[in-house]
């Protein structure tokens, strides 16, 4: 099988946001995670467990109008046995958002008890929002906000600075610059990312990542080839780039000698996918459930 060449992608600012979450810490309540309910656990990143040490923190696992909800709803039963509120939302639409409060308010109840004691329960929450490049931060910020707070660009690396945003008089928000980590140990998770956005196609070989994406498609959700009219029989046992041959021979996509353009089919498998145009499925299952 072949493999996507090992994706780094690890820009100067992302060290600076490295740095600006650590001295910033200290001031927020909670720290909400925004990862990619198609991909929850390439889209977290494995180093924010140390940094944030025993700040509280929730998972909101975003854009899960595009994930399988079956499969979303045991990662949110995975992340529940292993100490994490998670919640499935959809910035764009909102769904999911109204109970995001109470959850931050159930997760800091203790917190909340301590400062009503003290006399202090007008002191407004803050929660550092953090998360992979285009993973839906500024559209969630500004679903909050109620108005178009953040600036949104379906690219990665878009924000660039840390910016505070009063969502209500008892609520405010420290969002974040998108960041990766500086090295992907799993290929795969370099792979998955930059199928779904989150490291720049110019980094990539996109007929690569098209062909893993047929792959993963074939191997979890066949019927979904109907797409590009390939039955799960027609699928079955080809080699990567002869599937996505096939995808481009099956649209029309053809150069001269009746060869395939198989950059074009590349890049429209892409844009679909993301698109959301093949349907809701999910890239990956939580491990050993």
């Amino acid at each position: 099988m072949e493999q996507v060449p090992a994706i780094q992608w690890f820009p100067g600012h992302m060290a600076k946001t490295r740095r600006l979450m650590k001295a910033n810490l200290p001031y927020v309540d909670i720290v909400v995670e925004l990862r990619d309910a198609k991909i929850p656990l390439s889209s977290g990143n494995p180093e924010l467990p140390s940094m944030i040490g025993t700040k509280k923190r929730i998972i909101l696992l975003n854009k899960c109008d595009t994930a399988d909800p079956a499969v979303t709803a045991r990662w949110v039963e995975w992340f529940k046995q292993n100490g994490i509120a998670a919640l499935p939302v959809d910035s764009k639409t909102g769904k999911g958002l109204n109970a995001f409060l109470p959850l931050v308010r159930s997760e800091l109840s203790e917190l909340l008890e301590r400062r009503a004691e003290k006399g202090a329960s007008g002191r407004p929450i803050r929660m550092m929002i953090v998360g992979i490049p285009n993973v839906g931060k500024s559209s969630f910020i500004n679903r909050m906000a109620g108005e178009k707070r953040a600036k949104v660009e379906d690219r990665p690396g878009v924000t660039r600075d840390k910016q505070w945003v009063t969502v209500s008089k008892d609520v405010e928000l420290l969002d974040m610059p998108g960041v990766l980590w500086p090295k992907f140990e799993d290929p795969a998770v370099g792979e998955r990312l930059a199928v779904t956005g989150a490291v720049k196609d110019q980094v990539v070989d996109i007929e690569l990542l098209a062909m893993r994406l047929l792959d993963w498609i074939r191997d979890g959700y066949p019927e979904l080839l109907s797409r590009y009219k390939i039955t799960p029989q027609e699928a079955e046992g080809l080699e990567q780039y002869e599937l996505l041959e096939l995808v481009g021979r099956k649209r029309g996509m053809l150069i001269s000698g009746g060869e395939v353009n198989t950059e074009r089919a590349a890049i429209t498998v892409l844009d679909e996918y993301r698109g959301g145009k093949l349907g809701r499925l999910s890239l990956e299952a939580p491990p050993k459930e």
